[in-house]
């Protein structure tokens, strides 16, 4: 609640609550227009029951702790409680696992599967989508295999199969051109991180998603369980878009694209929930950047994505590069750069200046139209084709040893 209101409305709406639900605690949120320090002072006297006067976040994380509560009452209103404070609000609630409430408004925090998996279960989730999550769960999940740690990704995608599949280590251009071939989608999530991590993966599926991240439909729990079946070491669990794989983990890295979709809405609630935080690109203000943080359970480390080739390109070949949105690769000079991949009619003409341009090895990112189009088209026209993968680089911390430390004991 806040001071806006006069502590008689207050007091009668919280009678009302607690003769129909009960109320656990009530947390002052500021404002002085009807309230002044006295009144708080002797808040039983004007409210019928102590009053929280500290931090409003600490405090509901105070009185979640006793789990009597089960949701957060929201009566207080702009200018002191505005819709963006609101979320935020409800982002913690969430967290915390209790409901939101507010006129108008019933939010419930996202349901979790335990999939009943004794291995370590680590998730990468983002802000958003093309914020390098393949990037960064292949990354992991080769870093923990190099270690000797056996590792299986478990991927959903909104084009990802009706029934989990596995995808080998060893899948090859030609099993996606078979992919497509069947009118499946060659380029899912779960396919680019088994040819470029070199592990096994699970493909999942996924439609939707709520603004915590929730999507409305899921195979996740049936995938983590054919994972499983491989008694691996590790399982990284690998978010789509800006929803989070709907099962229990150990740790989380949240891989935060830009600090609108880290901040804003309910994004926190993504922040709040992980214990690694990837900042991508360097555009980051200092003050965003320690906001991350602060909501983080632990560090946020500056990112970047470096795209590279997998394999050397052939000597004297007339490179066309395909990607979403990377304009360079290291080591190669493109005749013809296209960021279409998603884009299908840009695309088209794209490979029309390709074409025009005599290029006769195209290099491709892993995504949207890479395979159905970008790779079948080479093929037709007897091109080379070659992946292009995006490494992950810590800027200002050791990447790898952060990874390694939420893998080996958080």
């Amino acid at each position: 609640m806040d001071g806006e209101h006069h502590p008689s409305v207050v007091r009668d709406a919280l009678e009302e609550l607690h003769a129909d639900v009960g109320v656990a605690g009530v947390v002052f949120c500021g404002g002085e227009e009807k309230t002044g320090a006295a009144v708080l002072a002797a808040s039983e006297q004007h409210y019928g029951r102590p009053v929280e006067t500290g931090d409003p976040e600490e405090a509901l994380r105070r009185l979640s702790c006793g789990g009597a509560a089960v949701a957060v009452v929201d009566l207080a209103d702009e200018p002191i409680v505005p819709p963006q404070r609101k979320l935020r609000f409800a982002a913690l609630a969430l967290h915390l696992e209790l409901e939101y409430r507010a006129p108008g408004t019933l939010l419930r925090p996202p349901p979790y599967a335990d999939t009943g998996i004794t291995g370590r279960k680590l998730a990468v989730i983002g802000t958003g989508k093309r914020t390098g999550k393949t990037a960064v769960a292949g990354h992991w999940a080769k870093l923990l295999a190099g270690a000797g740690a056996r590792t299986v990704i478990v991927s959903m995608g909104r084009g990802g199969p009706a029934e989990p599949q596995v995808a080998s280590a060893e899948t090859t251009l030609d099993d996606l051109l078979a992919i497509a071939g069947d009118g499946r989608h060659a380029a899912s999530d779960y396919l680019e991180d088994a040819v470029l991590a070199g592990v096994d993966t699970v493909g999942c599926r996924r439609i939707g998603g709520g603004l915590a991240g929730e999507p409305h439909a899921s195979n996740v729990p049936e995938g983590a369980a054919l994972a499983a079946r491989s008694r691996p070491d590790a399982i990284v669990f690998e978010g789509s878009g800006s929803c989070v794989p709907p099962v229990v983990v150990d740790r989380t890295a949240c891989v935060v694209g830009d600090a609108r979709g880290a901040l804003d809405d309910l994004g926190p609630y993504r922040l709040l929930r992980s214990d690694l935080a990837l900042l991508m690109g360097d555009g980051w203000d200092s003050a965003d950047a320690a906001e991350v943080e602060r909501l983080c359970r632990g560090p946020a480390v500056r990112c970047e994505l470096r795209p590279e080739p997998v394999d050397p390109i052939p000597e004297g070949a007339r490179v066309a590069l395909f990607t979403t949105n990377a304009t360079a690769c290291q080591g190669v000079e493109p005749l013809v750069v296209s960021i279409n991949l998603a884009h299908r009619a840009a695309l088209a003409a794209d490979l029309e200046r390709a074409k025009a341009e005599r290029c006769d090895h195209y290099l491709v990112e892993l995504k949207a139209a890479a395979i159905d189009t970008v790779a079948a088209t080479a093929r037709r026209e007897g091109l080379g084709v070659g992946f292009v993968r995006n490494c992950v680089v810590g800027l200002d911390h050791d990447l790898d040893a952060e990874l390694m430390r939420l893998y080996s004991n958080g």
